[in-house]
């Protein structure tokens, strides 16, 4: 069967399946594989220390793949300057960059002239709408069960995502609670045109960066076992719980600044976790979809399982191939 959407066109990508941008663990083994797979991988820019490292990490992707792939770029980090980044990607001429956390505005205005599709990270329909009226070429919807940063509102994907669909004009892409073949198609259900996923996409084998505790971790937790922290700071995010965050959220309760919490929810903190495994030394960013991680597939093994799904769901709905 064919999964062609506006998505896949848009991208030239055959499943629309996006790889999300996973702070320090999306580099080019991952986005490569993904993308060899028929969606589309993404390498995190803002993970990475210099522009140069950045170029090399672009041309190992190239290495590695001659399909579309995605640069991300996280722009809510308090004030991280990124344009010499972001011209990175623009001199190396890459297919998508995506932005998540901040006022896009400026990357719409540095990517001005180029062809360069851009998806943006919404959380919420008006910021959809804002982000169609400044260019967007679809937005990616995240829903309340997803992990990392999520909206200030708590809706859910089932609920969002159709306000979005009916809201824009342009391709929306699903995210949030997303995690094998059911999920996709029940996105495409509610009008979404591709999907995103990022929880699911760590508990893999390319995602080589991820350590064995915290994969296994993934694995042995339920949709229970996850908590929003940075709350007091209007910047929720969704990560797996333990003893950290438990400290954590005792500090937002007894001073709900960022001050009170920097040092706890820093990129070293999260690195603590996910590269060294140091469960009580640091956090690890997941989503509900944990609930549905019960192993470590290739990339490949992952996206065929899905593939299958989707093609039973869609015979039992008759749609046509």
């Amino acid at each position: 069967m064919q999964f062609q959407t506006r998505i896949t066109e848009l991208l030239g990508i055959r499943l629309p399946i996006v790889q999300g941008g996973l702070a320090y663990l999306a580099y080019a083994d991952l986005a490569a594989a993904v993308s060899n797979a028929g969606g589309l991988g993404q390498i995190t820019a803002m993970s990475l220390a210099t522009p140069e490292q950045l170029r090399e990490e672009i041309c190992k992707v190239r290495e590695l793949t001659d399909q579309p792939f995605g640069v991300n770029f996280a722009i809510g980090d308090h004030g991280r300057e990124f344009s010499h980044m972001l011209q990175v990607a623009i001199d190396e001429n890459v297919p998508v960059v995506s932005m998540t956390g901040g006022n896009p505005t400026p990357i719409f205005k540095q990517l001005e002239g180029t062809p360069i599709k851009k998806l943006v990270l919404v959380a919420a329909r008006r910021q959809a709408e804002k982000a169609e009226e400044l260019g967007a070429d679809a937005v990616m919807v995240v829903g309340h069960e997803g992990g990392g940063h999520l909206g200030r509102d708590d809706i859910g994907t089932m609920v969002l995502i159709p306000q979005v669909v009916d809201a824009v004009s342009i391709p929306v892409i699903a995210s949030g609670g997303i995690g094998d073949g059911r999920g996709w198609m029940a996105a495409h259900a509610l009008g979404a045109e591709g999907i995103e996923m990022g929880t699911r996409f760590i508990a893999t084998k390319e995602c080589v960066h991820a350590s064995v505790v915290y994969k296994n971790a993934l694995i042995a937790s339920s949709e229970q076992d996850t908590v929003i922290i940075k709350r007091s700071i209007s910047s929720p995010a969704r990560t797996l719980r333990n003893g950290w965050t438990d400290r954590i959220l005792e500090i937002e309760a007894e001073q709900p600044s960022y001050e009170a919490i920097k040092d706890y929810v820093s990129g070293e903190a999260n690195k603590k976790y996910i590269y060294e495994g140091k469960q009580e030394e640091g956090f690890g960013w997941a989503g509900q979809v944990t609930g549905l991680i019960k192993d470590v597939p290739s990339v490949q093994e992952l996206i065929d399982r899905m593939v299958a799904q989707a093609t039973e769901i869609r015979k039992k709905w008759s749609w046509p191939s």
